[in-house]
């Protein structure tokens, strides 16, 4: 019995130390499996008025008159109510609709796609996986290579410009942007 509490204990202490060890806590991760999205009430009081109305009641901001429709820089753009990377600024292009656009996802299964009726003809709406933050809609009317466009509201999402990607945990994007 004292070799099987002896072998326990020195299996216990050599995953508690190799844990320790293999850690790195100078990169944040971000993973979103173990997701919990916040109450309403939490979402009240972490994301402005506009953010809560478009990413959890459906609205459209502004075109033309939103944050990302000209942005340049170059940089991922994640949700902003769960941090799942959703666009990259390479496959961001001028629409001239006022709203950023992009011809596909950087991560297909961050986001998922939703007919809505909201304006009597089908639209096929876009959200996020996990947060199921409303993002904005998909038109076939964009670029080679996928003829699409991701119509998204700069309101849900957070733009991290490549030089910070590590810092903010998304360190795996950042060869999108070595050239």
């Amino acid at each position: 019995m004292k070799k099987v509490i002896l072998a326990i204990t020195c299996l216990s202490t050599i995953l508690a130390v190799s844990t320790v060890f293999s850690r790195d806590d100078d990169i944040p991760q971000k993973t979103t499996s173990d997701y919990i999205k916040p109450s309403k009430t939490e979402l009240k009081q972490i994301l402005t008025p506009l953010q809560y109305s478009v990413t959890q009641s459906d609205d459209t901001e502004t075109p033309f008159d939103n944050e990302f429709w000209n942005e340049k820089r170059d940089g991922i753009y994640v949700d902003i109510v769960s941090g799942e990377a959703l666009f990259s600024s390479t496959h961001k292009y001028k629409s001239g609709t006022g709203w950023p656009s992009f011809y596909q996802p950087l991560e297909a299964s961050n986001v998922k796609e939703k007919t809505d009726y909201i304006l009597i003809f089908p639209r096929t709406e876009v959200r996020s996986t996990n947060a199921d933050s409303h993002l904005g809609h998909i038109f076939k009317d964009g670029p080679e290579p996928t003829g699409l466009r991701y119509c998204i509201n700069s309101a849900s999402l957070k733009f991290v410009p490549k030089d910070e990607l590590k810092k903010e945990g998304y360190e795996k994007y950042a060869s999108l942007f070595n050239k």
